[in-house]
């Protein structure tokens, strides 16, 4: 089981003011040395939070450690463009999450459309595979959009979390029967938006999801407790839904 820290608000504080500070490449550090098994960053068409520099420092801060540790540290969320894939292709994450993007909205809200998208996709999925990047997508819990999405050849899929997170009913049940056919066919399964120390523990009831990206959530009980003690929060309660 693999936990996932998105940094993206760290990055969110700093440009409130224009500072150098906090750090996103910091937390990452932070996160890691509490536990967390990897690092996630967003970036986004209009830089609202993580920056094309912010993608260049952790892509060297976290090689290095991919190759002491073996294992894939870094995760970068990006909309499926030939200017994001660009940007892939020159800093070489670990893992790039495909994920849909809307300027307006707050933060990702629903599902990549797999099942119905347009060729460019798949060109873009072969150009990172290509590059010996795993890609996985940001999809919605539902069979369809699952089995599109090996259709593509891809390794991974996150499940979008966000109407369990509100507390919507049959969530649960739609989450556990998506990731039961993903297993199926092949696919790792992650799932995240909306995550929380409370609502983890019943998401880990479902054995198939081996990863975890958590974001808002852990800086905003960082203000609390520390980056590092928040990271460990989310640690034990997903120990906790596995126990």
């Amino acid at each position: 089981m693999r936990l996932h820290i998105n940094i993206d608000h760290v990055a969110t504080l700093r440009n409130a003011r224009g500072t150098k500070y906090p750090d996103p490449v910091l937390a990452a550090r932070a996160c890691l040395d509490a536990g967390a098994h990897g690092i996630t960053a967003h970036i986004r068409e209009d830089r609202r939070h993580i920056k094309d520099d912010d993608v260049q420092r952790l892509s060297v801060e976290l090689r290095g450690l991919s190759d002491h540790r073996g294992k894939s540290l870094f995760n970068l969320e990006m909309a499926a463009t030939d200017e994001m894939v660009g940007i892939a292709l020159a800093t070489k994450p670990d893992v790039v999450t495909l994920v849909p993007e809307r300027r307006e909205e707050r933060t990702t809200e629903g599902g990549l459309e797999v099942a119905r998208s347009a060729p460019a996709l798949s060109m873009h999925i072969a150009a990172l595979r290509g590059a010996g990047i795993k890609v996985s997508l940001f999809i919605a819990p539902d069979r369809v959009q699952v089995e599109a999405s090996r259709a593509f050849g891809v390794e991974q899929i996150e499940l979008h979390t966000g109407e369990y997170a509100h507390g919507h009913e049959g969530e649960l049940a739609r989450l556990r029967e998506a990731s039961r056919i993903g297993h199926e066919l092949g696919l790792e399964i992650a799932a995240g938006h909306g995550l929380t120390t409370e609502n983890v523990p019943a998401l880990m009831a479902i054995p198939e999801i081996i990863e975890l990206n958590i974001g808002h959530a852990v800086v905003a009980d960082s203000v609390f407790m520390g980056i590092g003690e928040a990271t460990k929060g989310f640690l034990a309660a997903m120990k906790k839904g596995r126990s």
